[in-house]
């Protein structure tokens, strides 16, 4: 029998900066002990999802301290999900890249819907409304049949 879904700890939204800190390491030690997947982000806007088998302090500590890092520059808040389980955290991983558009060069595990023509004309229709408080006036009739490089 497979394990229940077990996510034992969150943080949410910690800054970076407590890795440069001497009082941070201790916070940081006591707290990232345990594999996970973690969220780093630019301000309060999602940038890079990750998963980790080590410890979530040894990965974040890399991501945050070396600057020859790929993500180095580009971060300085993270949040970090405690997931002892690895097919949890690729589940958990999949599902938060699926679900919040960020650099990550990977591609969701899932296949993303289609919208039929009904449902595609109906939502670029209240698009429109939100976006200039008016009808859609694109011309375009068909926009479920448009390209989309995402899918």
């Amino acid at each position: 029998m497979k394990p229940k879904f077990k996510a034992s700890q969150f943080l949410r939204m910690w800054p970076r900066a407590l890795f440069h800190m001497k009082d941070g390491k201790v916070i940081l030690e006591a707290n990232l002990g345990e594999p996970g997947v973690y969220v780093l982000y630019r301000d309060d806007v999602p940038y890079y999802i990750g998963k980790t088998g080590t410890t979530l302090l040894k990965r974040l500590r890399n991501h945050a301290l070396k600057p020859n890092a790929r993500r180095y520059n580009f971060w300085n808040y993270f949040s970090a999900f405690h997931i002892k389980d690895s097919d949890h955290r690729d589940e958990v991983e999949a599902i938060l890249i699926s679900a919040m558009p960020t650099a990550n060069s990977s591609q969701p595990k899932f296949v993303r819907a289609r919208l039929n023509r009904r449902a595609a004309k109906l939502i670029n229709d209240m698009q429109a409304l939100m976006l200039t408080g008016r009808q859609d006036s694109s011309g375009v009739q068909n926009p479920e049949e448009l390209e989309d490089d995402d899918i």
